[in-house]
């Protein structure tokens, strides 16, 4: 086999590109390579090689290896890249094991939510010291290993990161278009076959003295591909076919030689006794790695008498060590090995080998492998017995872990076993989960449906309506849910623990359509049937419901308790985790109705953290957008956008769009860029269109903001009256939208809706005593009334409330309420303060509105300390940005910049992008340079 030195003999100039990239990379530059080149060409040797230099620098590696047989396990390559750097004990290494187990409920697919994990692990990696990131045999990797690997490619720009895939030209696959595009001819290392004079270098090497013409003529027959030479010479050795002449040349003898890289490395193999080669078939049959003890299993034997067969193996250069398990020497010895199986014993052998495993209590990844093979391959007989049992036991784990696997046997398996069977209403309930997680919510609410005709069985009759129930209401049509719902409330055989968990699904579909008085009837009566039975999941979730009832309608200081009670019932229930993190979420929340933000904000990023551990992704975009909504509130709007890009919308559930999208185009619209503002609009149009009658403030204002931007006032106010006089019973959405629109109201001189306004507002204030309602009671009255007193008493409590925009807003409205009154000292006072509130938020458009209405009353600011202005540059660096650039600079790595400024690291790693994008630099080291010339505070 080829190695060390002689497999890069001829590849000079490869070598010094490749040592050249891992150089820049110690520099702080990355890049994005694939080495392409047919089976044997020397594409690992080389960049073993490269690798080698660059640890050698002080960078750190990784090297993941694609399996053929392990396409079907997500992530398993770089798994065992990260686990053989010992660091499977990091805490985002164990949450993928967990998502991947089944243990974590993701909210999604969990394949999606372990790739979010381990895309963060790497970059806090990257963000540590250099790094190498190697997939070998990327041909081979599973859809989501090269769904991060082409992932990466994008970050390579800014990060100190090497990226390098190592691929065949064939098999062609969608994915690796996809990574072939991402990298481009310019990081794409094609290795063809050697030129001549290295194939004679070689052949001197292995023969050890000069070859002669026939023997030179005779390598050139390899086509300049080292692995086929290395296999021909050592084949020419093994049959005696090499002699040295009388002038010191060695030549080769006549006879029949391999004519193929293939037919080679079976010449080896032909030499091996035919014990050991069945031996090795079934090792074959594990994958290119495997354990000791699992071919031990499939061939029912003890490993103490298989070690005489491995020494002898690894003797002949077949087998290898590869840590804690054998591998062969090249992929392609395994490959010889497993086509000479025949196709009729095939599957028949993998159908063996998986309940060996199953029986043997192996991890259900191992088992699925084989099962997957079994069915699979041409003619494959059914599942039998035995193994529909493992599958119906197995199916939760082996959803979590590979979901679109376990689809593929459970659809066979249910076949085999119809739903009205109880193994098959046990395999066609997990089928309907596993299509949900995968994202398939069509075809997995239709399997749900039909599966409730026939099965009675009240366990899974109720997951199936919980199943049914999400997918309806994720495609906004959660109304279709009251029939199936209401008809299995009648059932007789329903208990009152099943009872209160449907009535748990009929609430949430009532307030996902903004039902809000129904949704608290039915869950109260679900709560008091939970109770009852001492069912804690239906207790929890009741509960949960009635605590956004209580803040939809606006009473937040009653929703308080109920937060404490769900928490103590979830507390220590493991599967009510994910239910755990939303009434922390929705807590948050509630405090910052309350104006109590710092308690909120840290209430936000202590379960935006949880969240994050945990794998959850829909979570982890619910606290993430509920921390936004916070630090908009206060201000913080540099801070919220970040939280905003940290996450796809992918990983977000349509109302979380809405919010986070509403949001970022309200931010847009203030600072003066309509254009981004109507890009967000644009891309929550989609989600908008699923969530039914439901207000989300954010994206009623930003609409309306777009109207009053484009000079239609009476479009904007009707934008907004629309939901605060149609939706009442939505008090938290539409008590927000109270001061926009009697502002509007007032610009228009609709005298009638300002007053129902300002009579909404102050039935609000009545109901408590939270400054932001008070001061939008003052305010709105005060715009009726045009009392410059209200006004000001308006901004004294926004600014009590921590809300800067609105306190603002006030300002002005006083300003102008002053200065038409002739009092132009009042109304510079004012005029200034609101002009100082929209420079610290960038609120340019409001600014330039202030300052074009006071300046028609000879009005204008005098000197002041100018703001950030710019927009490129340190000087255009926010203040979370100014401070991270400088921890940047000291060298921490984003996971300690995240814990000292109380950020998650992705945030940290959206904060690092932005400041490399302002300043113009590609890396962290040349943030240390900008940040050398200017003072860090």
């Amino acid at each position: 086999m080829p190695g060390g030195a002689s497999a890069l003999v001829g590849r000079d100039a490869e070598l010094l590109k490749l040592a050249e990239w891992a150089e820049d990379l110690t520099a702080g530059t990355g890049r994005a390579v694939l080495v392409e080149g047919e089976p044997g060409i020397g594409k690992s040797a080389l960049v073993r090689t490269v690798v080698t230099v660059a640890e050698a620098h002080g960078c750190q590696a990784f090297w993941a290896e694609g399996d053929e047989l392990g396409q079907a396990l997500p992530l398993r390559p770089l798994l065992d890249a990260l686990r053989a750097r010992e660091l499977d004990n990091e805490p985002r290494f164990v949450t993928i094991q967990r998502l991947l187990r089944g243990e974590v409920n993701a909210g999604a697919d969990p394949t999606v939510a372990a790739c979010e994990q381990m895309l963060t692990l790497l970059t806090e990696l990257c963000s540590a010291a250099p790094t190498v990131i190697v997939v070998d045999d990327l041909q081979w990797a599973d859809a989501a290993t090269i769904g991060v690997w082409e992932y990466l490619t994008r970050l390579v720009d800014r990060s100190a990161l090497l990226l390098i895939g190592i691929v065949r030209p064939i098999p062609q696959r969608d994915e690796l278009d996809a990574v072939r595009r991402a990298v481009g001819e310019p990081g794409t290392v094609r290795l063809g076959g050697l030129p001549p004079k290295a194939v004679a270098n070689l052949v001197t090497a292995i023969a050890a003295g000069s070859p002669g013409e026939d023997l030179l003529r005779l390598a050139d027959g390899a086509a300049g591909n080292p692995l086929y030479v290395t296999e021909l010479m050592e084949a020419l050795l093994r049959s005696n076919r090499l002699k040295v002449n009388g002038s010191g040349t060695v030549e080769v003898t006549g006879g029949p030689v391999p004519d193929s890289l293939y037919a080679a490395i079976a010449h080896r193999l032909d030499f091996l006794p035919r014990d050991l080669r069945g031996t090795l078939q079934a090792a074959a049959l594990l994958g290119t790695e495997f354990l000791v003890s699992d071919l031990a299993l499939v061939l029912n034997s003890r490993i103490v008498d298989l070690v005489p067969a491995i020494d002898e193996a690894r003797t002949a250069g077949v087998l290898k060590e590869a840590r804690e398990k054998l591998a062969f020497r090249h992929p392609l010895i395994r490959q010889a090995l497993y086509d000479d199986i025949a196709d009729s014993v095939r599957p028949a052998w993998h159908r063996d080998a998986a309940r060996a495993l199953a029986e043997a209590g192996a991890p259900h990844d191992r088992v699925a492998r084989q099962l997957l093979a079994a069915v699979s391959a041409p003619g494959a007989g059914p599942l039998d017995e035995a193994l529909l049992d493992w599958l119906a036991e197995a199916a939760p784990t082996l959803i979590a872990q590979t979901p679109r696997t376990a689809i593929d046997l459970l659809r066979q398996a249910s076949r085999r076993s119809p739903a009205s069977t109880p193994r098959g209403a046990v395999l066609t309930c997990r089928l309907a989960d596993a299509l949900f997680r995968s994202g398939d919510h069509v075809k997995a609410e239709r399997v749900a449906h039909r599966a409730m005709a026939v099965i009675t069985n009240p366990d899974l009759l109720t997951d199936l309506h919980w199943t049914v129930s999400q997918c309806r209401a994720l495609a906004g049509r959660a109304d279709e849910s009251f029939e199936s719902l209401a008809r299995a409330l009648t059932l007789p055989d329903i208990s009152a623990r099943h009872r209160a968990r449907l009535l748990v699904m009929t609430a949430r579909a009532h307030r996902d359509l903004g039902e809000v008085t129904v949704a608290g009837r039915v869950a109260a009566e679900a709560l008091t049937t939970a109770e009852q039975t001492g069912d804690s999941w239906a207790v929890a979730w009741a509960l949960h419901v009635l605590i956004i009832v209580s803040m939809m309608q606006g009473n937040v200081e009653d929703a308080l308790p109920l937060f404490e009670r769900a928490l103590e019932v979830v507390e220590d229930d493991t599967l009510l985790t994910d239910l755990g993190l939303l009434l922390q979420i929705n807590k948050a929340v509630a405090l910052g109705d309350l104006d109590r933000y710092d308690d909120a904000l840290r209430v936000a990023e202590r379960v935006r953290d949880q969240a994050d551990r945990s794998g959850s992704l829909v979570r982890l975009a619910q606290a993430q957008t509920a921390l936004t909504e916070l630090l908009f509130e206060v201000g913080r709007w540099d801070d919220a956008q970040a939280e905003i890009e940290t996450l796809s919308d992918d990983f977000k559930d349509p109302g979380v769009t809405c919010c986070d999208r509403g949001i970022a185009a309200v931010i847009a619209f203030h600072r003066g860029d309509p254009a981004t503002a109507r890009e967000h609009l644009r891309l929550a149009a989609p989600s908008a269109d699923k969530i039914g009658n439901r207000v989300i403030a954010s994206l009623t204002l930003a609409r309306s903001l777009h109207h009053e931007i484009n000079d239609a006032p009476a479009e904007a106010l009707a934008e907004l009256t629309a939901c605060v006089t149609g939706h009442a019973e939505e008090l938290d959405e539409m008590e927000d939208l109270l001061p926009e629109a009697a502002r509007l109201a007032a610009q228009v001189g609709t005298t009638g809706t300002a007053s129902d306004i300002a009579a909404q507002a102050t039935m609000l204030a009545r109901q408590s005593q939270v400054p932001h309602r008070l001061a939008a009671a003052a305010y709105c009255r005060g715009l009726l009334d045009r009392d410059p007193a209200l006004l000001l008493h308006a901004a004294e409590r926004y600014d009590q409330a921590g809300r800067p925009l609105l306190r603002a807003k006030a300002l002005e409205a006083a300003a102008i309420t002053h200065v038409g009154r002739g009092d132009r000292e009042a109304a510079r006072a004012a005029f200034t303060t609101a002009d100082d509130l929209y420079s610290h938020l960038g609120a340019n458009w409001d600014q330039t509105h202030l300052r074009a209405s006071l300046r028609r009353y000879g009005i204008r600011r005098g000197p002041r300390a100018k703001h950030r202005q710019a927009k490129s540059g340190w000087g255009s660096l926010t203040p979370t940005e100014t401070k991270i650039a400088g921890m940047v600079a000291a060298g921490l790595p984003n996971r300690q910049i995240a814990e000292r400024l109380v950020l998650s690291p992705r945030t940290v790693g959206t904060h690092v992008s932005h400041i490399l994008a302002k300043l113009g630099v590609r890396s962290r080291i040349d943030i240390a340079r900008e940040a050398a010339d200017h003072v860090l505070t």
